[in-house]
């Protein structure tokens, strides 16, 4: 079964964080230069939380809140959930699905590394799917 590690070993170990004093609007920015749908929210190397535009969608523009006023430590969801690198794709789909979330941080010895998100799990389950599909079509041929 596929782990976290060998998703980020293809993916890469590329995190995008913000800290809880800054703006939503801030993150929204850093959200969209960066094409993502979530940051780790940091105090120094601690994950203290997590935004999403889920988080946002829900609890600023839905309460008439304004993202410049509205600072990250306001709508952030904490405490937050985090994966080692041995979690298989299983476990996070069963977290994700459990808890109804997209984004899992990913922690080396207490340390953010990475972060994976379902579309992530979803494209390792296609490739896997793939590869045996492969495998038996070769099987079959010979």
């Amino acid at each position: 079964m596929t782990t976290v590690k060998q998703i980020l070993d293809k993916k890469g170990y590329q995190v995008w964080t913000i800290t809880a004093d800054r703006s939503v609007y801030d993150a929204l920015r850093l959200m969209g230069e960066k094409e993502i749908g979530a940051l780790a929210v940091v105090d120094g190397d601690e994950v203290v939380g997590i935004l999403s535009e889920r988080d946002y969608a829900r609890k600023v523009v839905l309460k008439g809140k304004t993202s410049r006023e509205t600072l990250v430590h306001e709508i952030m969801t904490h405490p937050v959930l985090t994966v080692g690198l041995q979690a298989s794709v299983a476990e996070c789909m069963a977290i994700m699905t459990d808890k109804r979330i997209r984004h899992l941080p990913v922690l080396d010895n207490g340390k953010l590394i990475g972060m994976i998100s379902q579309g992530d799990l979803v494209k390792s389950i296609i490739d896997e799917q793939q590869f045996i599909i492969g495998q038996l079509e070769n099987y079959i041929a010979r």
